[in-house]
C-alpha cells in the first residue's frame, strides 16, 4: 500500500484552525454542540433566524434537560412563544437526542441600548435601484420640460424616467 502524501504543502484550513476556538467560546456559554451557533439559520429555519438568536444553554441542578435562552426583541416576543416546541424538536435534531427541555426567551430593543443591540437580519442588504438608460431620461425630459418649477421637474423626470424603464422591461403593464 503506497503511502499517501499531503497535498496542503504545510497550510491548514481555516476551519481547522478556528474549530478549537470556536468550541471552547461555545462551550464557555454551555453550547456542547457549536453548530448550533453557526449554522442557527440552518437550525432553526430562515424565519426564527431573523428574529432570535441563541445566547446561553445552562443545564439545571438535576441535570434533566437543559435551558436554552433566545434573544429576540420585544415585538418578536410572542411570534417565538408560540414556536417554542417546535424549535426544541429542531434543536433537539441537531443535539441527536432530548438535550434542551425548555426554551426561555429574553428580549431586548433592536437599537437604543448599549449592550442589549443585536442585528438579527442574515439575508444580505439588497442593491439599490439600478439608473434608468440615458434613452429614458431623455424621454422623461422631453416629458416634463413645460414644467416651471425646477425641483417638480427634476422629480417627475426622475419618475418617469424609472417608469419607461419599468415598462421597457416588461415589469410593469
Amino acid at each position: 500500500m503506497v503511502a499517501r502524501r499531503a497535498t496542503t504543502k504545510g497550510f491548514k484550513r481555516t476551519a481547522s484552525l478556528l474549530t478549537g476556538r470556536i468550541r471552547q467560546a461555545s462551550e464557555s456559554r454551555g453550547f456542547a454542540q457549536s453548530r448550533l451557533l453557526t449554522d442557527w439559520a440552518e437550525v432553526a429555519g430562515a424565519d426564527v433566524a431573523a428574529i432570535a438568536r441563541p445566547v446561553e444553554v445552562s443545564y439545571g441542578r438535576g441535570g434533566m434537560g437543559a435551558t436554552l435562552t433566545l434573544l429576540t426583541t420585544g415585538a418578536q416576543a410572542p411570534m417565538l412563544e408560540m414556536q417554542k416546541d417546535q424549535l426544541r424538536q429542531r434543536v433537539n435534531a441537531v443535539y441527536g437526542y432530548n438535550a434542551i427541555a425548555r426554551i426561555r426567551i429574553t428580549q431586548t430593543a433592536a437599537t437604543g441600548f448599549a449592550d442589549g443591540q443585536v442585528a438579527f437580519e442574515h439575508r444580505r442588504k439588497a442593491e439599490g435601484p439600478k439608473a434608468p438608460a440615458p434613452e429614458m431620461t431623455a424621454a422623461a425630459s422631453q416629458v416634463v420640460a413645460p414644467v416651471q418649477d425646477d425641483t417638480l421637474r427634476d422629480a417627475l423626470e426622475k419618475l418617469g424616467a424609472h417608469i419607461l424603464t419599468k415598462q421597457k422591461q416588461g415589469t410593469r403593464s
